[in-house]
């Protein structure tokens, strides 16, 4: 019984290292050329109830542990003139709760624990009917099972359902300072060791720290339009007049956060943002299903990737609870993923409508500290 996972992110990856635990094979079949192909992306917060109990039951936890940063749990909560309304550091001694890690750190965990011809790269998917995975460059392969783990626009979905990522009025740029500390530590004490988050006026500012010394800071743009990115005027291909436009668009905001634009080296990244329906399903196809934000895109505050990790491990215990019985297992699996990760999804979506709020900062720290 032959188990295809599309897609080489963190769901497919913990979903293949849970069946390598439970001695059943499966193959991955990835587009990128090799794992370092390209860059990851940024920090993940990797909660102790859904990512840290799939990388449990996967038997890496801890090795997580020697790669994750408590000291990343620390936020800075700010207004747009300035006013910090929350700050919370992490004790040495506090819990894992929601420790940070670098995407590309995860993902190379779990690559290395697996057996080095799980992944097969360069692998990518173009159809699947009657049983064979059809592949770009021309090659098949068979399958009894086909997992979707092919992200946010992915192909495998469309198996299962005719449901596409909508536009959530919210458009992205991200932009970056290396080094930070050496090149302005100044402004590497004010981000500090985690999240420095600046909220309103239908904009928002988050830099956070990074393993590798980098702050990564993403600019949103709120009740924006589709389209926004190629019409706002902001010359993406040129970096310099871009940083200095984004300046513009946050007139009136403290000196501080235009500072950490101006700082920003070349890397200047526009990104539309967008979800699927909440509460998606799909009638049961006994061979094929899917994982992470190819089932349940959702605005990323912080649940996507714990979803898909325990989307993997929690797909891989059911399928090693029917061996050979894939239609019971991918039922079983797919009951408690809905539920779960529908009410993610609400959470997320109810995040990102105080985000866009006039006074989004306020209503956040009502969010995070309830009378």
């Amino acid at each position: 019984m032959t188990i295809a996972i599309v897609g080489a992110g963190l769901g497919g990856l913990a979903l293949a290292r849970l069946l390598h635990v439970k001695g059943i094979d499966a193959s991955v079949y990835e587009r990128e050329p090799s794992r370092d192909a390209r860059g990851q992306g940024g920090m993940l917060d990797i909660h102790a109830d859904t990512g840290q109990r799939a990388l449990r039951e996967a038997g890496v936890i801890d090795r997580f542990r020697t790669i994750a940063r408590g000291e990343g749990q620390d936020m800075r909560l700010l207004e747009p003139d300035g006013t910090l309304l929350l700050q919370e550091d992490t004790p040495d001694d506090a819990p894992f709760a929601r420790p940070e890690v670098d995407r590309a750190d995860l993902r190379n965990l779990l690559l290395d624990s697996l057996p080095e011809d799980t992944v097969r790269w360069g692998h990518a998917f173009a159809s699947a009917a009657d049983g064979v995975l059809h592949f770009t460059d021309g090659t098949r392969a068979a399958y009894d099972l086909l997992v979707g783990a092919d992200g946010a626009n992915s192909r495998v979905r469309a198996l299962l359902t005719d449901a596409r990522p909508a536009h959530l009025g919210h458009n992205l740029v991200e932009l970056c300072i290396s080094d930070i500390d050496r090149t302005h530590p100044d402004l590497a004490a004010m981000v500090g060791r985690g999240t420095y988050w600046a909220l309103g006026d239908g904009k928002s500012l988050a830099a956070q720290r990074n393993g590798d010394g980098r702050v990564r800071i993403g600019l949103s743009f709120y009740g924006t339009a589709e389209d926004w990115l190629t019409t706002s005027g902001i010359p993406f291909d040129d970096p310099a007049a871009a940083r200095t436009r984004l300046i513009e668009e946050l007139d009136g905001w403290d000196p501080r956060f235009t500072a950490l634009i101006a700082a920003c080296d070349d890397t200047v990244v526009p990104r539309p943002i967008a979800a699927l329906p909440v509460g998606l399903t799909w009638q049961a196809n006994p061979d094929v299903t899917l994982v992470g934000d190819a089932a349940h895109l959702m605005p990323a505050v912080g649940e996507g990737a714990n979803m898909a990790l325990l989307d993997g491990a929690l797909l891989g215990l059911a399928l090693a609870a029917h061996p050979g019985d894939f239609p019971t297992a991918v039922k079983a699996y797919e009951r408690e993923m809905f539920e779960r990760t529908s009410a993610a999804a609400r959470m997320s979506a109810r995040v990102h409508e105080l985000l866009t709020a006039p006074d989004a900062a306020r209503k956040m720290l009502a969010f995070f500290q309830p009378e």
